[in-house]
């Protein structure tokens, strides 16, 4: 980049925090944004830290995914000791970039989502859909006494949308390239796919949810392997099984996978419940522990080139994939989905091997989406999200 294109007056530090549908931990970075003089910015990463939850606060996340024990003070307990510890993330990853709280401009927090109802409903006359994220934004404000942005899905879905994924605004705004179409695919607990055609207007951008991504992976093993693993680290359960084909041609009728756009998806489709179906239906076909791994780990990478020939290839034909999200660390995923687009002629990269962060990217974005909401710009993707217009997304405790 070159230095007499940024407004140096500009330039500012924002915190991103982001903890995912794997609930594996909060996700925080700095970055330094400046605005260019054409109207677009520079973002630049100042660091990046990974805080695991305790295991007896993950247990309860995933205690609320059940609505049933999901009861009003369960909730409210928990959205307050979230923020506490989004909190206390934010302040290290800041002493971590050697600047202190006054440098910041701004904190942007996803929080932690316990269930996401994008679908329209009716309810005493009305369309309804909603979402629930929970970590309180005023005690993360109170602790750090920085801005902090909060809650960003509602303001989509007010206007009609789905409220995801919202990442892709940023995406375009980081990766978009003149000659070459890219597909952004983020593997995270679930898969999610942006698609940035060649020289496109914001406009062109969209994006959808492929399916499950690590979800299903992490659920499975952690039923099969017990008290031992939560999740197949480094792909090793996979690499030692096989794909068992007529459980995998089961799990692809799953209707979700040809659902038009827009779509996006959760725990609610492929949580718990999906996790009994699919273990049931192993078990009538005496699949072992590692070909069922084997065979899910096949399924989200059966999933994403899937969806790129439903729905991208016979408009916009790929020159790459850059996948992101904890599924790029699974060198098993990987090869299968490698596998399964370069047939398509894409080639498929990590993060890493462009230069940027898997871990991060999700926490950067974040970042960047509450600089937008503290300026009051609008921070989504209407062609993305199904949203009738542009909204500035996000609740700010000031």
């Amino acid at each position: 980049m070159k230095r007499e294109t940024l407004d140096k007056h500009s330039s500012r530090y924002a915190v991103g925090l982001m903890s995912g549908t794997s609930v594996d931990g909060i996700d925080a970075a700095v970055i330094e944004l400046a605005d260019r003089q054409e109207g677009s910015i520079s973002v630049q990463m100042i660091a990046f830290e990974n805080v695991p939850y305790p295991a007896a606060v993950r247990q309860e996340i995933f205690a609320l995914f059940d609505p049933v024990q999901a009861t009003v003070d369960r909730m409210g307990r928990l959205d307050v000791l979230l923020g506490e510890l989004y909190a206390d993330a934010a302040l290290s990853v800041i002493a971590k970039a050697g600047l202190t709280p006054a440098d910041i401009t701004v904190i942007g927090s996803h929080g932690q989502t316990i269930y996401h109802a994008p679908q329209m409903e009716k309810l005493h006359g009305y369309d309804i859909h909603y979402t629930v994220q929970i970590g309180e934004g005023s005690v993360i404000r109170a602790r750090t006494g920085i801005p902090c942005v909060t809650d960003f899905r509602p303001a989509d879905m007010a206007a009609g949308g789905q409220g995801a994924p919202l990442v892709p605004f940023t995406e375009f705004l980081l990766y978009r390239e003149e000659k070459r179409t890219l597909l952004l695919q983020n593997i995270g607990g679930i898969g999610n796919m942006t698609v940035i055609p060649a020289g496109c207007a914001q406009e062109e951008v969209f994006a959808f949810d492929t399916g499950p991504g690590n979800m299903i992976i992490d659920g499975v093993v952690e039923r099969l392997f017990s008290g031992q693993l939560t999740m197949d680290i480094g792909g090793a359960i996979a690499r030692r099984g096989r794909i068992h084909e007529g459980l995998l041609g089961l799990l692809k009728l799953e209707p979700y996978y040809s659902q038009p756009l827009p779509k996006s998806t959760g725990r609610e489709q492929f949580g718990s419940s999906y996790i009994d179906w699919l273990l049931n239906e192993a078990g009538k076909q005496n699949v072992t522990p590692e070909d069922v791994v084997a065979t899910v780990t096949m399924l989200t990478a059966w999933s994403i080139g899937d969806a790129y020939c439903r729905y991208v290839h016979g408009r916009y034909p790929a020159d790459a994939l850059i996948v992101g999200g904890g599924g790029s660390y699974n060198p098993v995923l990987v090869e299968n989905l490698r596998r399964e687009m370069e047939m398509l002629g894409v080639q498929v990269m990590t993060q890493e091997q462009i230069g940027q962060s898997s871990d991060a990217k999700e926490a950067v974005a974040f970042a960047i989406l509450a600089d937008y909401a503290l300026r009051r710009q609008p921070n989504n993707l209407p062609n993305v999200t199904g949203a009738k217009r542009p909204v500035v997304m996000g609740k700010i405790s000031f």
